[in-house]
């Protein structure tokens, strides 16, 4: 490419982002000055009259997309009228007083909907409980919550826990796949650098992506069912923060965008047993010297640096609507330092990037509409909706 200045960018292959980085100056693709919107597309407040607590997740209910979803970090659920006239909202789900949001990154970080919810009112949430006499260690706990006489919370059984050693980098998605199982990410525990470096240690369950059966634990064809020392949950492994995962509706693929130490952030498609490389690696630089290369690393398919006030990934979904005929098959996504929103393209070229927008707010999550058309969630308190611009 011979100007770095220009809207987009195209990687002809994996290993050319280490020499695009090189010849631009930064950015894998972006440019330090951030281009005009190339996609007519637009970025609308999809409830004007409403607004969060720093919001992690939205979703429509399964079975009446008329109705939707927000959870926030403080653990309260509220649901209203999927309706951009919505001005008022009622509590689906209050975990306040179980939720421990005290650290930045604690509190209730992801949601899901049981793919039979329609006939069984059943969810799932990822969160950090309150310290008590008897588990004063902090931890992650991955929860089914069951209606009881048609009311939740219901009754709470909990899936899977793991201990946090720090109060940063617990990724917290939660999303189903076609397969009906439960994929769970997971941050490497925190502390700069993975200091334990659980990314690559199969012994642990943080720094990955994991894979349960709600009602059985560990599926018998997850890779490392039968490898020593391995924990059966993991479906994949070498992540430092996954924030933000989802499934391609169409393709099934399982998109994971993972938050950088310091130079860094990227783009997976994330496949069973794979290793993404960290601490070895941040992106497809050498993060660790003294790390062993692990030598079944998987690269990124796409990476940039902290240019233009970049710092920290925000994964989001790969655009299935039919509002904007244009953004089909791109994966959108956005980061949260300089609340850019980006749509990715892959075909048989490589890689392109086209800016969309930019954010009033820090964008947070992204979610679809039973429709795939999609919102985002942001910490100005707002959920914004992508629409067919001019």
């Amino acid at each position: 490419m011979d100007d770095c200045r220009h809207r987009s960018v195209t990687v002809t292959a994996l290993a050319s982002v280490v020499n695009l980085l090189t010849a631009c100056g930064g950015g894998g693709g972006f440019d330090d000055a951030s281009p005009p919107p190339v996609l007519a597309v637009d970025i609308v407040e999809a409830f004007p009259a409403l607004s969060f607590d720093q919001p992690l997740a939205f979703a429509t209910v399964p079975g009446d997309d008329g109705r939707a979803v927000v959870a926030m970090r403080n653990g309260l659920i509220q649901i209203f009228d999927n309706d951009a006239g919505a001005d008022t909202r009622d509590v689906f789900l209050d975990l306040r007083e179980r939720v421990d949001d005290s650290g930045g990154e604690m509190g209730l970080l992801g949601f899901a909907f049981d793919p039979a919810y329609a006939d069984n009112g059943i969810v799932y949430v990822n969160y950090t409980p309150e310290p008590t006499p008897l588990q004063p260690q902090r931890r992650t706990v991955i929860s089914r919550f069951s209606p009881l006489d048609g009311e939740l919370p219901g009754i709470e059984s909990e899936l899977l826990s793991y201990d946090q050693p720090f109060e940063n980098h617990n990724g917290g998605w939660l999303g189903f796949g076609s397969d009906g199982r439960l994929y769970i990410a997971s941050g490497d525990g925190g502390g700069a650098g993975d200091p334990q470096n659980n990314a690559q240690n199969l012994g642990t369950l943080l720094g990955k992506i994991l894979r349960i059966d709600t009602d059985d634990g560990a599926p018998d064809d997850n890779p490392f069912v039968d490898a020593p020392g391995a924990r059966s949950e993991i479906w994949a492994y070498g992540l430092r923060n996954p924030f933000r995962a989802s499934f391609d509706r169409d393709t099934g693929e399982l998109w994971v965008a993972d938050v950088g130490q310091g130079a860094l952030e990227e783009i997976n498609i994330v496949e069973r047993g794979g290793n993404y490389g960290w601490r070895k690696f941040e992106g497809t630089q050498v993060y660790n010297e003294g790390d062993p290369d692990p030598g079944n690393a998987t690269p990124p398919i796409y990476e940039y640096d902290h240019g233009n006030g970049r710092c920290s990934v925000t994964g989001g979904h790969v655009y299935r609507g039919e509002a904007i005929p244009a953004l089909t098959g791109r994966y959108v996504f956005a980061d949260f330092c300089s609340r850019e929103v980006w749509a990715l393209r892959r075909d048989g070229a490589g890689v392109r990037i086209d800016l969309l927008g930019t954010l009033p707010g820090n964008p947070s999550s992204f979610g679809e509409d039973g429709a795939g058309e999609l919102y985002i969630t942001a910490f100005d308190g707002k959920v914004y909706r992508l629409a067919p611009g001019n």
